[in-house]
């Protein structure tokens, strides 16, 4: 599998080069946010304003409204939890073109509870005119900035960055999933790094005989792709949803909705933190203790079929798609 390295970095000078009204903001986190090539590239419109992330979304909120377009770079954590009624009254509320670029979502940083971001989705979401985007792979970190271009309102995405692998072909698509699979038994919903994560055991499911149609989310707002009604009505056994975020509020809320407004009777099962916090750790430790690794995934489909598959953690070994190990340590703060 081909992995790539700071994709974000690279990819932003080079969209950026004939849209003179982009400019970027980061709050004393330019190079672990991958802002520090369009820095040294265009000084004149990159704007540090220190560790002041509510100033920092006043002044998006400012020059968006004399016509620019603000990409805010920082640690997700910092963008809803300190600087929330900024986000709401300033840029929110006014409808305004700020891109909000979230790094380290989840638990995907071992920065512990300060600065893992496990419950982004379910307060920006819930915020009129806000449009939340998240990012699985190094296709859909390139593709997304033209995406939240092409939005007229504010936009929050949920960004990855460092070593990043390549799953998908094409771009991504607003509004409208991946289809990875198909199959009639299991509708699977996954999103952010969990879809590495699923399709490690995808496979091994099927070949014990249960078929899953395997949807890959990064539009959670709005959430209204036909494509995901069709697979929660035409599977047999259940549906389960996969995500580095609470299960409170998140992709399993979303597809939750849709069930009841659809009026689809099927059992749901949300992986994701359990209402909990996390804590320091590596990344597979992590996906483990919150039941959002591969193994997890099979008990899932056990649960929701009746059968016993018998999966071995070696089998799931077998199809680890993640480089093991990494110089670029995409992890870190």
């Amino acid at each position: 599998m081909k992995i790539m390295s700071k994709v974000h970095a690279n990819n932003l000078v080079k969209w950026a080069a004939d849209k003179p009204e982009v400019v970027v903001f980061s709050a004393d986190l330019t190079s672990s946010c991958e802002a520090d090539l369009f820095r040294d590239t265009y000084p004149g419109r990159f704007f540090s304003l220190g560790i002041a992330e509510q100033n920092m979304m006043s002044w998006a909120a400012g020059m968006a409204r004399d016509g620019f377009i603000p990409l805010v770079h920082t640690f997700a954590v910092f963008i809803y939890r300190r600087a929330y009624d900024q986000v709401a009254m300033s840029i929110a509320y006014s409808n305004l073109p700020v891109k909000m670029f979230g790094f380290l979502p989840g638990i995907t940083t071992p920065g512990g509870a300060s600065h893992q971001a496990i419950e982004d989705i379910s307060l920006m979401r819930s915020l009129p005119n806000m449009t939340v985007l998240e990012t699985g792979d190094a296709t859909e970190v390139e593709s997304v900035l033209e995406i939240a271009y092409q939005i007229k309102g504010p936009v929050y995405i949920r960004m990855l960055r460092g070593e990043i692998p390549v799953l998908f072909s094409g771009k991504m698509e607003f509004n409208k999933a991946r289809i990875l699979s198909q199959g009639s038994d299991i509708a699977l919903l996954s999103s952010g790094i969990c879809t590495e994560e699923a399709m490690r055991a995808t496979q091994v499911i099927k070949d014990r005989g249960i078929s899953v149609t395997h949807l890959h989310i990064s539009t959670l707002k709005p959430f209204t792709d036909p494509e995901v009604v069709k697979a929660l009505k035409n599977c047999n056994s259940g549906i389960v949803t996969m995500e580095n975020h609470s299960v409170i509020g998140g992709l399993g809320t979303c597809v939750a909705e849709v069930m009841a407004e659809h009026g689809i009777g099927r059992k749901l099962v949300k992986l994701g933190l359990n209402d909990v916090f996390s804590h320091g750790a590596s990344r597979p430790y992590l996906l483990k203790e919150h039941r959002l690794d591969a193994m997890s995934l099979v008990k899932a489909v056990e649960g929701l079929t009746g059968k016993k598959l018998g999966v071995t953690e070696a089998e799931l070994d077998a199809v680890r798609l993640e480089a093991v190990h990494s110089e670029a340590k995409a992890e870190a703060l």
